[in-house]
């Protein structure tokens, strides 16, 4: 149990998150919940005497909803499709296969990051998920946030700039649809609590590696492609888990030298120039080869978060169940197979 004066410490850590969201939204940055929090966390963690404390108590349940929030992108509507996209799906196996192991050699032999560091850097899953099966795998938590970070920021500021100048479509508008609390069954989502809390302690107890993130993602797969559930995760919610998490992975960069962010840094974008020629040819492949639209194309594999890409197509009217497939198979392929290969290294 915590006491008052722990929890006020925790309490004011997730502020100076908190303003580093609105900080971020303010300056129209991307993952502004997430990256802001990080940010202002990361600085805070300079000052050795400021009253806070990692807000860490929050992580299982958080974990729980990330798993739940993943799950429910697999809808009746997207199973439909799939058979549609089924080569150009295929595609995502050799595609992160080769991404994580170009990026882990990188990182290994340039910044001489361990291994499993490196494998959980050049993975091509989400910020978040990354460090908690780093964390969980005692990888380097801190390179792996810079680096994960770094590449979806270079992703994320790039891509707009190559779908309007290149392709010249226009992404100045927003048509991005969230569900607000009010709007939310919470009959549903109550179940869907319970979904959550069934998976994680089975999945915990049937010692399966990020059991609160992978359980609660498999069961949540089940009722939501079985068309059980149909009530989504709370914006207000999601943004506060990423509040919650970028607050903790602010903590990690306690006694990280401004010198080796730095470096990471640098070296990040050297990857990310990989990265880029690499999901050129896997573009290129599913651009001839398939027939489908270039730009859905280049959204689909490119190596950002699922949550961007999506905003970024609704903006040009790409096709977005052709791109939230490939994002869901990648996060997918990684989330259940990463912890796996990590034990190895």
């Amino acid at each position: 149990m915590i006491n008052l004066q722990q929890l006020s410490q925790i309490l004011l850590a997730l502020f100076i998150g908190f303003c580093g969201s609105v900080l971020f939204i303010f300056l129209h940055l991307p993952l502004p919940w997430l990256l802001g929090a990080i940010f202002t966390t990361s600085i805070a963690m300079r000052f050795e005497k400021l009253p806070i404390q990692n807000p860490k108590i929050f992580s299982a349940p958080a974990r729980i909803f990330i798993g739940l929030i993943i799950g429910s992108a697999f809808t009746p509507e997207i199973l439909e499709v799939l058979h549609i996209y089924l080569f150009s799906i295929l595609l995502i196996i050799p595609y992160s296969i080769i991404v994580t192991f170009a990026g882990m050699y990188y990182y290994v032999k340039v910044l001489k990051f361990d291994r499993k560091t490196a494998f959980f850097s050049s993975t091509p899953g989400g910020v978040v998920e990354m460090v908690i099966l780093g964390e969980e795998q005692k990888a380097d938590t801190a390179k792996i946030t810079l680096v994960q970070s770094s590449r979806l920021l270079f992703v994320v500021l790039s891509l707009p700039f190559i779908i309007q100048y290149v392709f010249h479509l226009d992404i100045s508008g927003n048509q991005l649809i969230t569900k607000a609390i009010k709007d939310t069954d919470l009959i549903e989502f109550f179940y869907l609590i319970i979904i959550g809390l069934i998976g994680a302690f089975g999945a915990k107890k049937l010692k399966i590696s990020a059991a609160f993130l992978i359980g609660p993602m498999i069961l949540s797969v089940i009722v939501y492609s079985g068309g059980f559930i149909h009530t989504l995760i709370p914006d207000e919610l999601i943004k506060f888990i990423q509040v919650i998490f970028g607050t903790i992975i602010g903590f990690t960069f306690r006694g990280v030298k401004l010198k080796m962010i730095l470096k990471i840094l640098m070296g990040t974008f050297g990857h990310f120039v990989i990265l880029a020629f690499i999901s050129g040819i896997f573009v290129a492949i599913a651009y001839y080869f398939f027939g489908f639209p270039i730009v859905s194309t280049l959204l689909a594999f490119s190596p950002g978060g699922q949550t961007e890409m999506n905003l970024i197509a609704l903006i040009v009217g790409a096709n977005v169940p052709y791109i939230t497939i490939h994002h869901i198979m990648r996060l997918f392929i990684v989330m259940n197979l990463a912890p796996m290969y990590a034990k190895r290294l």
